[in-house]
Formats: C-alpha cells, sequence, structure tokens
C-alpha cells in the first residue's frame, strides 16, 4: 500500500536552497503566510517552512509545520509543478486550525498559478 506523505525529495532542507529562493523568487503575501516561489528544474513542486520563534517554543512551530506540509501535500496538484516554494509564518498566530492554513494556502494558490502564468 503506498503511503500518502511529502517525501524527502519534495522538501527543501538547506540553508543554501532557503536564500537561494529569498533572493531569486517571487514574494506574495496573505493573511497567514507569505509565500516565496522560485523556479526549479526537478519537474515536481518542492517545499520549505520556516517558522518565527516568535509562534512559541518548538513544539508549537513543529505543529504549524505539520499543518502546512499537510495542506501543501493534499494540494499540491493545483499549484505549478516546476516550482519550488518556501512558506514563511511569522505573523503570530492564535492557535491556527487547518482550516484557517488552507484558506490562506488556497488563496495565495490561486495568485501562484497567475503568476507562474505570467513568466
Amino acid at each position: 500500500m503506498k503511503r500518502n506523505t511529502l517525501t524527502k525529495e519534495k522538501r527543501l532542507i538547506s540553508n543554501r536552497q532557503f536564500k537561494d529562493i529569498l533572493v531569486s523568487g517571487r514574494c506574495l503575501r496573505g493573511d497567514l503566510l507569505t509565500v516565496y516561489t522560485a523556479k526549479n528544474k526537478c519537474g515536481y513542486p518542492r517545499l520549505g517552512i520556516s517558522v518565527s520563534k516568535s509562534q512559541g517554543n518548538a513544539v508549537t512551530r513543529n505543529h504549524l509545520k505539520r499543518l502546512v506540509r499537510e495542506v501543501f501535500r493534499q494540494n499540491q496538484k493545483q499549484i505549478p509543478g516546476d516550482y519550488d516554494y518556501l512558506i514563511l509564518i511569522k505573523k503570530k498566530i492564535k492557535n491556527p486550525t487547518f482550516e484557517q492554513i488552507k484558506n490562506s494556502f488556497m488563496t495565495l494558490a490561486t495568485s501562484i498559478r497567475k503568476t507562474c502564468k505570467e513568466n
């Protein structure tokens, strides 16, 4: 049975990858999330997540990362596949729900599709 996960090859993990996207990528800001996008050569979308320490302790930050990864995993077919996505959560959010993050991401996904079509 196939596991329904976001594999390691679809994640951005190194500091260099994050910096490259921040320097060369386009920025889209939403109410809860900020998304930087940059073209990649992989042919599939890759995700990086950064959560500010102002969000809380490590448990809270990891919980937010899990929520964002799950939203991305469920909706990755609705965004262009040959881009890297760096999602920043800086704004202090009091106990965000899965639905709040999903709505914010889907709003940004619409903008992402429009932006990528222009390139």
